[in-house]
């Protein structure tokens, strides 16, 4: 095997994230809160991880710390090969994309002024060029070019994650994080958008870790699901192996009626009579 051939297939075996023996602490008023503990976690690529847990336990400071905008107290976090703290120096948006919960959308941009924005602040490429980058990623997203120039205050709830994801994917990112991408949004809509990152996530080959509590979208989306709990990942495997681990947070929020309504439709969406 030559040794291009060998590094490719090293590459490609190595984990998009690796978290290694981490903690998180922070300053409280009574002292230091302990977040995690010598957590560990990594995500292959093509992955569809979802993040769960408690209240509190930490779920979006993980994101944080993926992105390189928090520093653990201890353990060390690897994305795409480089510590995370080096993408947040050098700008992680140009390999790493990044949903948040309520779209974060800039109020006085138009929308394809949103979506162009991480292509604009890279400063290497002509305005024309940009725009129509801009626009397909619009029309990716499902979004046609008569939404470009509405202004935020203008779209639906369902219209601002659509054009907040595009941003997200404005710089092609092999690694797309999510937090809550369903949140506030109707059921209808909340299915539709969770349809778009299904094709997404297959049509880009896209790596995806997101942190939701909503069950429909865990249960139709993930490939595997991490469960923190008790400050680490108490488990991390596929979602049936998850909902049957035996831990009271586990019980609770995938045994409970909510989950066991989101394993049968499921199901049924996925075995038809």
């Amino acid at each position: 095997m030559s040794g291009v051939l060998s590094g490719l297939l090293q590459a490609k075996a190595q984990p998009v994230v690796r978290i290694e023996n981490l903690s998180s602490v922070f300053k409280t008023a009574s002292g230091p809160a302990v977040i995690h503990k010598n957590l560990s976690l990594s995500v292959a690529a093509g992955e569809f991880l979802s993040v769960v847990g408690g209240s509190g336990s930490g779920k979006t400071v993980l994101l944080r710390q993926m992105l390189g905008l928090e520093t653990p107290a201890q353990g060390r976090v690897t994305v795409l090969g480089r510590p995370a703290d080096e993408l947040g120096r050098a700008g992680a948006s140009s390999r790493v994309g990044m949903l948040f919960q309520h779209g974060a959308l800039f109020s006085a941009f138009t929308v394809l002024e949103n979506i162009a924005f991480p292509l604009r602040e890279l400063g290497t490429l002509p305005p024309a060029l940009v725009r129509d980058a801009a626009m397909v990623k619009l029309q990716m997203v499902g979004l046609s070019p008569t939404h470009a120039h509405k202004m935020p205050a203008d779209l639906s709830g369902g219209m601002i994650k659509r054009v907040a994801l595009a941003r997200a994917l404005a710089m092609d990112p092999p690694l797309l994080l999510l937090d809550e991408p369903t949140a506030g949004l109707d059921p209808d809509s909340a299915d539709a958008f969770c349809s778009l990152l299904q094709s997404l996530h297959h049509e880009l080959g896209l790596t995806v870790v997101m942190v939701t509590h909503d069950l429909d979208t865990i249960f139709e989306l993930s490939t595997r699901i991490a469960v923190v709990a008790d400050k680490h990942v108490v488990v991390d495997a596929a979602p049936a192996v998850v909902a049957a681990f035996d831990h009271p947070f586990v019980h609770d929020f995938f045994r409970g009626g909510r989950g066991r309504r989101a394993q049968q439709l499921l199901h049924s969406a996925h075995n038809p009579a």
